[in-house]
């Protein structure tokens, strides 16, 4: 079981709905996290993407000499910045890390934050530009020179001067929930992502997904992003669940859903409604618990218990097929170090190791930003 982190770029505290116990969420403060989960043996963490974040790259350029093993899964979203620069952008960052960047394909959910980044079009054709992007993407990454005429995408000529070193697109991941999404996984995604519904739904998914893989002759594996709520007893768990929600008002819900309904996300909306139907459960199935996506938009949904619960549950998604964990808990600090202590001995962590070497070579500038130079 490999394990990821979330570093919370658009806020942290104890609490929801208040600034009571909140954090200063600034480079320090991210650098601590990154530092933290980096030495806990964390495989990764996923940076967040979005109007309400801090940019991705940015941050998780800025914490590359911060780490040593750790993985940034940082976001790139097609249609809203070009797939050459993207692919430039992803290079540097994987050449730069010695191999630590995993991409997360986000095709976007909110219609108003889309149209405030200048992108108009409607899901099923942003998931067609999603299926061009990342065919000239995944040519490039090898080096080649591409010309590309699709129905959104063109391309003429377009190369990378500086691919990465193993020659190939970073690892692609994918969180989505309709058939669109589905096809574009099974045809181009190394890992499909999941929010935590109950093991049924997540299931039902993944034996999709793997069916219109298996269809193109692909393997995918799977991935879980769910938010942890541990303790060394379940009614200290159970408690801790209660007091991260206590400020939160009726208006705090009504405001949030009013804007989850906007989204078009087809797995947004499966997590606004498996919350709509459990808000006054305890748990929607054991010891899943749909509090925090009260006022949440993403993953919604916690496994809320004692270590024995917590982990037994882990290893039954596990079952279902899931090697990857995208955890978080509040505040991302304390909770990195409380999951590592409780969670890990518990588990058959596949702890993060060094990166190998890059093979660097000397290089004279290029000639007319073109050429290389002759040895």
């Amino acid at each position: 079981m490999e394990m990821f982190w979330y570093l919370p770029t658009m806020g942290d505290g104890r609490y929801l709905g208040t600034t009571r116990g909140a954090q200063i969420t600034d480079l320090h403060y991210f650098r601590q996290i990154a530092q933290a989960v980096d030495r806990l043996g964390f495989t990764g963490m996923l940076v967040p993407t979005g109007h309400a974040c801090e940019d991705g790259w940015v941050v998780a350029s800025a914490l590359i000499q911060a780490t040593e093993r750790l993985k940034f899964l940082v976001a790139v979203r097609p249609g809203g910045t070009s797939v050459s620069i993207a692919a430039r952008m992803a290079a540097s960052f994987d050449r730069l890390s010695a191999g630590r960047l995993l991409i997360n394909v986000v095709t976007g959910g909110d219609p108003v934050e889309m149209k405030g980044d200048g992108i108009f079009l409607p899901h099923r054709e942003r998931y067609e530009i999603t299926d061009e992007f990342l065919q000239v993407w995944k040519r490039l990454m090898t080096g080649e020179s591409v010309t590309f005429q699709g129905k959104h995408i063109q391309v003429e000529g377009a190369k990378l001067q500086y691919v990465p070193f193993s020659r190939q697109s970073p690892p692609l991941f994918i969180g989505a929930s309709s058939e669109a999404g589905h096809d574009v996984a099974a045809k181009h995604i190394d890992t499909y992502l999941t929010w935590a519904e109950t093991p049924a739904m997540v299931a039902e998914k993944i034996a999709d997904v793997r069916k219109r893989a298996d269809r193109l002759g692909r393997s995918v594996s799977i991935g879980l992003r769910v938010q942890i709520i541990v303790r060394e007893t379940a009614e200290e768990a159970w408690e801790a669940a209660r007091k991260l929600v206590q400020y939160v008002t009726e208006e705090d819900v009504a405001e949030a859903q009013s804007v989850l309904d906007r989204f078009d996300s087809v797995g947004q909306r499966r997590m606004t409604q498996l919350v709509r139907e459990h808000r006054d459960a305890q748990e929607i199935s054991p010891n899943l618990w749909a509090g925090i996506g009260q006022v949440r938009g993403g993953v919604g949904t916690a496994l809320v218990g004692s270590p024995d619960e917590v982990a037994e549950r882990l290893k039954e998604y596990a079952d279902l097929g899931i090697d990857k964990f995208i955890l978080s808990g509040y505040p991302h600090l304390e909770e990195a170090y409380r999951v590592a202590e409780l969670l890990f001995p518990r588990l058959p962590v596949a702890y993060s190791q060094l990166p190998a070497d890059p093979d660097w070579t000397p290089m004279g500038e290029l000639i007319a930003e073109n050429r290389k130079p002759k040895p």
